[in-house]
C-alpha cells in the first residue's frame, strides 16, 4: 500500500465520509508499521463538494472528460500558433464539450449554485492550462481550480530566439515577445497568489469544521461522563448504606449466636 493508492480511494468517497475514511486508512497504515505513510495520509486534505464532483467526473465519465481536455490541448496549440481558423473552430467545440461535461457533473445532484460555479471554473482552468488539466485528469482534487489569464497558458516547448524583424504594425517582434512573456509571468504570479489565498481559506474552513465536530463530540462525552459520575455517586451512597446495615446485621447475628451458647 502506498500514498497514491490510498489517495485514489479517499478522493473517490463523498466529502461527508472523507474524514472518517482518512482516519481509518491512517490507522491501518500505522497498524501495518508504516508510520510515515500514516502521517502522509493524515495530511491529505478533505475535498470540497465541487472538487469531489470533478473527481467523480474523472472516474465515472473519463471519455467525456478526455474529450474536453483534448480540446483544451488543441486550443492551446492553436493559440501558440496564432491559427485564427483553428481558434474559431476550437472555441465553438470547447463551449459544446464544456457544457456537456458540466451537465454530467450536475446530474448526480448535491451541488449548490456556488459549487456548480466552482466546477465550471475548474473545467475552464483545465482547458486553458496544461497543469490544471493534469490535476483534473488524476481525479484527486481537494480544491477547485481557477485561471485568471486572458488567454490559454503558453505551451512550454523550446522555441528559437526571436528575430529582430518588424511585423505589420511596425513594432519590434522581440519587444512584443518580451512584453507578452512579462504579461504571462505577471498573470502566473497573480494566479499563484489567488490559489494560495483559496487554499488558505479552504484549510481554515476545514479546520473550523473539524473544531466544531470535535467540540460537539467533547461536549457529548463530557455530559455522558457527568451522568455516569452522578450515578456513581448515588451507587456509592447506597453501597455505604448497605455496608452499615451489614455491620449491624453481623453484630446482631453474633449476639444471637452467643445467646444460643
Amino acid at each position: 500500500m502506498d500514498l497514491d493508492e490510498v489517495a485514489g480511494r479517499l478522493y473517490a468517497v463523498p466529502p461527508a465520509e472523507f474524514t472518517a475514511a482518512r482516519a481509518a486508512e491512517a490507522s491501518a497504515a500505522k497498524a501495518a508499521g508504516d508510520v510515515r505513510l500514516s502521517r502522509d495520509i493524515a495530511k491529505l486534505r478533505k475535498p470540497t463538494v465541487s472538487a469531489w464532483a470533478v473527481n467523480r467526473l474523472a472516474r465515472e465519465h473519463p471519455g467525456e472528460l478526455a474529450d474536453l481536455l483534448g480540446v483544451g490541448e488543441r486550443l492551446r496549440a492553436a493559440w501558440q500558433a496564432q491559427d485564427a481558423d483553428a481558434l474559431a473552430e476550437l472555441t465553438q467545440r470547447r463551449s459544446e464539450v464544456t457544457a456537456k461535461v458540466a451537465r454530467l457533473a450536475r446530474q448526480a445532484g448535491g451541488l449548490s449554485a456556488a459549487a456548480a460555479t466552482e466546477v465550471d471554473q475548474t473545467l475552464d482552468a483545465a482547458v486553458v492550462d496544461a497543469g490544471a488539466a493534469d490535476q483534473v485528469r488524476a481525479g484527486r482534487l481537494a480544491r477547485p481550480l481557477s485561471y485568471s489569464g486572458f488567454a490559454p497558458a503558453p505551451v512550454t516547448a523550446p522555441r528559437s530566439e526571436p528575430s529582430r524583424r518588424r511585423g505589420p504594425s511596425g513594432k519590434d517582434a522581440a519587444a512584443e515577445e518580451k512584453a507578452r512573456a512579462e504579461a504571462e509571468a505577471r498573470q502566473a504570479r497573480e494566479a499563484g497568489k489567488a490559489r494560495e489565498r483559496e487554499e488558505a481559506e479552504a484549510a481554515h474552513r476545514e479546520w473550523a469544521e473539524t473544531l466544531e465536530s470535535v467540540t460537539r463530540e467533547y461536549d457529548e462525552r463530557a455530559e455522558k461522563v457527568a451522568r455516569l459520575e452522578r450515578k456513581l455517586a448515588k451507587a456509592r451512597k447506597r453501597l455505604e448504606e448497605v455496608r452499615q446495615r451489614l455491620q449491624v446485621t453481623r453484630r446482631e447475628e453474633r449476639h444471637a449466636r452467643q445467646r444460643l451458647g
